[in-house]
């Protein structure tokens, strides 16, 4: 596993620790997550690929944010029960942190500089937002929830993609069957 984000601390929805080192050898989606948003039924597709692919080395790991309108305002225990109750989420998911800004948790800080670009059309989410009149970040930052880094089993990421890839989109499945191939 990559150095640089193998060893980074991290928190797990529960409290327990963990770091992506103790995931080694898979291959990781990592994703954020908000319960408030219109992306929320992602987290539907996000289980079935989880549950379709983990035996063949594919894991999942959430990683709930509010940096985006405010979108995740659940404490830990809280995100825990809505993901089990709504979607019964089985797997991986960490404690609350920010993704974006100059707050983000170091495991994004390295996501970010690993992959400053994103698969999907992020130009065109960029302008769905202003619609709403937001202000979206630019690339290398995350632009919204639900955006995915994929992670190979070497611990290298390989692919980033925008919010706007489902669970279910062909490049998404291509990507990470390439990586369960390796």
């Amino acid at each position: 596993m990559a150095d640089t984000i193998a060893a980074i601390p991290l928190t797990r929805l529960d409290g327990g620790s963990d770091k992506l080192a103790d995931h080694a050898g898979q291959v990781l989606l990592v994703v954020n997550v908000a319960s408030k948003c219109g992306l929320t039924p992602q987290y539907e597709g996000l289980e079935k690929l989880y549950k379709s692919y983990k035996d063949k080395g594919l894991e999942v790991l959430g990683f709930p944010a509010n940096d985006f309108g405010a979108q995740e305002p659940g404490t830990n225990e809280e995100i825990a029960e809505f993901c089990s109750a709504n979607y019964g989420v089985s797997f991986p998911m960490f404690a609350k942190a920010d993704v974006t800004g100059p707050a983000k948790q170091p495991l994004y800080a390295a996501l970010t500089k690993a992959v400053p670009e994103k698969q999907g059309d992020a130009a065109g989410w960029r302008e769905r937002l202003r619609g709403y009149g937001m202000t979206p970040t630019e690339d290398p930052e995350v632009l919204w929830n639900f955006e995915k880094f994929l992670i190979g089993r070497d611990g290298q990421a390989v692919a980033r993609f925008s919010p706007a890839i489902t669970p279910d989109d062909p490049a998404l499945i291509a990507a990470i069957e390439g990586e369960l191939a390796k």
